[in-house]
This record gives structure tokens, sequence and C-alpha cells, in this order.
């Protein structure tokens, strides 16, 4: 059969799984035997086995499970209360006021928790009825939580970036000192949006200004242990100290600590945590084994070497490919989840720009920011379901509401790209 056949074979199959609800998985499985099936001689079930105990057996991924871990134990404390109120004195004077909150408590807990979805929820939690107590606008409400919650696939540890360089054979250290810097200057970008927002909406953007000054110190006492939490986790990488999986035990004693500390660790939240914990590993244990199946299917049948013969035909500039990747990933976001955006298109993806010259770390960074894209584009946006379900609103309101904060990540993307020091400079100096 042609390499076109093939292609559409795959896609289709793969896309009809997808749109019968299966598991994506699964889907990925299931595609990957039909195309072994049809394409190849090589006995699956041999190739399976082979295939998914090399993608599972990977040292590096032992740091996944720990950091999901951390976040769950975080996730089910009172750190999003501590984190509002500690921050809340400091950015309410800010043009814009208590909706700084919902960025600087987002980027905060990105470092904690490496998870999108779990940074929206917990900082939604507090800040959204506090919010909305305030009159500030639902649309602003909405839209910078489902923007910032998207920090956590760039602000280390991102459990994202654990799987981009497992999967491109990458130092996860490096990606995580690569990541900073952008992830910083994104939530200040977020930030900068909502300056420019309420100075431009001043004769109508009069919340009340109510908020309780009192125990100033206390917060701020609060506020302490999660910020040495982050800078223990962070700093053991940064420094050399621990590698990603030494430092995320250490996340997770240390978020042990710090719940027992506030008094929120009971058996039950316990035991939550470690379910949570384990749906969401063997969730995207069986997504990484699905696509590594996959990916060693469209080997065989030759489907990675012809596109990347195609459009290197094409001749493109470095810009372009970006360019052309950007709105490819945006288009796919519509219809998967970030994680298996990376993980499915990879073994296509990392020929390609690696050809083209492209530092992996700096990749990597704009990979994420990408996938952040796909965090808040509908159909398949999971930032925008947790927000629906959080607030009752339809997913038209949630979109048009996230769309402002869409397009400061677009204009992200071009600064990246014409200033590619801001992923690269700081692995260089470290590594040194």
């Amino acid at each position: 059969m042609s390499e076109a056949l093939s292609i559409i074979i795959f896609l289709s199959t793969l896309f009809v799984l997808l749109g019968l609800g299966v598991w994506v998985g699964v889907s990925l499985l299931v595609t990957a035997i039909l195309g072994m099936a049809l394409f190849t001689s090589v006995p699956i079930g041999d190739a399976m086995a082979v295939t998914i105990w090399g993608e599972q057996s990977s040292w590096t991924l032992t740091a996944l499970p720990l950091f999901i871990w951390m976040g769950e134990i975080l996730f089910r404390t009172k750190l999003s209360e501590t984190l509002f109120r500690g921050l809340a004195p400091f950015l309410r004077r800010l043009p814009g006021g208590l909706l700084h909150v919902n960025v600087g408590a987002s980027a905060v807990f990105a470092a904690i928790s490496g998870s999108s979805a779990a940074t929206v929820a917990t900082v939604g939690k507090m800040s959204i009825p506090e919010l909305s107590r305030r009159n500030y606008p639902e649309h602003m409400i909405i839209g910078t939580l489902s923007g910032a919650g998207t920090l956590g696939l760039l602000i280390p540890p991102s459990i994202s970036m654990i799987i981009f360089g497992v999967t491109v054979n990458e130092s996860i250290s490096k990606l995580f000192m690569a990541a900073m810097i952008p992830g910083l200057a994104l939530a200040l970008m977020f930030m900068a949006y909502i300056v420019l927002w309420s100075l431009l909406n001043r004769s109508t953007f009069n919340p009340v200004q109510d908020f309780d000054m009192s125990g100033l110190a206390q917060r701020l006492v609060d506020l302490v242990p999660v910020l040495l939490l982050i800078a223990a986790v962070i700093g053991s990488i940064y420094s050399g100290i621990a590698t990603a999986t030494e430092a995320a035990a250490l996340g997770v004693l240390g978020s042990l600590i710090l719940s027992a500390w506030q008094r929120s660790l009971t058996r039950d939240s316990f035991v939550a945590s470690v379910i949570g914990s384990v749906r969401t590993t063997a969730m995207i244990m069986l997504i990484l084994m699905g696509a590594g199946f996959l990916s060693l299917a469209m080997g065989f049948t030759g489907i990675p070497r012809a596109l990347a013969e195609t459009i290197e035909s094409w001749q493109l500039s470095p810009l372009a490919l970006i360019a052309i990747l950007t709105l490819f990933y945006i288009v796919l976001g519509c219809f998967l989840d970030g994680l298996s955006s990376i993980v499915l298109t990879m073994a296509v993806i990392e020929p390609m720009v690696r050809a083209a010259g492209f530092d992996m770390l700096w990749f990597g960074v704009y990979l994420m920011i990408v996938v952040e894209m796909a965090q808040i584009t509908p159909p398949i946006g999971f930032n925008l379901f947790v927000l629906q379900g959080m607030t009752g609103r339809d997913m038209g309101f949630i979109s048009r509401a996230s769309f402002p904060m869409f397009v400061v990540m677009c204009v992200f993307v071009v600064i990246l790209v014409l200033v590619p020091g801001l992923a690269t400079w700081l692995p260089g100096v470290l590594s040194k």
C-alpha cells in the first residue's frame, strides 16, 4: 500500500476511536495493532511487549508519579487559601487588583504541582468566590485563571516537560532550567495584560476593595513554608545536588510535612492523594504505551521518514517551519490533550527539528507554550472543562473569556523565537 493510504488508515482509525470516546491510550494501541497487522509481518505480541517495556522502564520516569503525588497532596490541603491570603496584600494595589492573584498563585502552585488542571482547580476554588464577591468581572476571573493555569505545563517541575525529555532523550534538569525564565516571563505578560485591560476599562472597573488586612504577619508566616518547598525542590535540581527524581522525592516529603503542619493531613486526604496520583500516573503511562507502540508501527510503514523528507523538500526556513508547527499544534489541540499531542508527534517532529538546527532545550520550551494553548482551545481544552465544572458557565462563554490569554501566548511565542536566549541562557550558565 502507498504511504498516503497508510496515513489515511492510521489517522481515520485514530480519530474514529477518539470520536467514539475510547480512552486515548487504548485508541493509540488499537491503531498501532491495526497498522502492524496491515503493513508488517512482525509478530505483534513480541513487538508490543518489547516496545512497552522499553517505554516504561526509563529511570527518569520515576520522577513522574512522585511529582504527581506531591501535587495531589497539596491539592487536598489549605494551600490555595494560604496562597490567596499571602499574595493578595502585595498584588491588590496593582492596576487590576486581585485579578493578579490568579496569576501569582497559579505560578506558585505550578512550581509545586506540575499540572495545569490541578493548578486551575486549586487556585480557582479560592479565587473564584472571593473575586466574584468583590464584583470583579466574571469573564476576567475566568480568563485570567484559564490562562495562568497553563503555567503548570511550563514552570518546573512540569509533568509534560518530563515526558518530552524522556521522549527525545534530553536532560530533565536542563529542560527545567530552560523553562524557568520563560515561565516567569509569561506570567508577567499575563499580569501586563491585566494592567492594560484595567487601565482601558477604568471607568467601568470598580471592584469592592474590602480585603481584610489584619493578621498580615501571620499570612506571611504561612506563605514561607510554601516558598521554601519550591526553593528546595527546584534549587536542589539547579544546584546539581539532586536529580529530578530525587528532587521529586524531596517534594513529596516536604508536602507531607507541610500538610501535616497545616493540620490538613488526615487519613482520608492521604488515601485520596495516593489514589489520585495512581489514577493520573496510570492514565499517562497508558498513553505513553500506546504512543510508543504507534510510533513503532508508523516507523515500519515509513510514514515519519516520508513526512520528514516531504517537509525537507519544501526547503523551509527555520522560521517558516516553526510557524507551520505552531499552526499544526494549535489545530491538533482542538482534538487531543497536550500530553497526547507531545507523545504522538515526537517520532515525526523530532528528526525535522534536529535537522533544522534547533536547540532541543529551546524547542521543549516552545512546545510547552504551544501545548499550553491547546489547554484553552475548544473543544478539548482541559482547563476549559475544569472551569466549566467550577462555574457552571457554557463552553462558549469560557472560550471567549480565555481568548485574550491565548493571544498573549501567541505573542510570547513570537518573542521566544526572536529571543531564544530566554530558554537557552540559564542552562548554559548553570551547566558551566
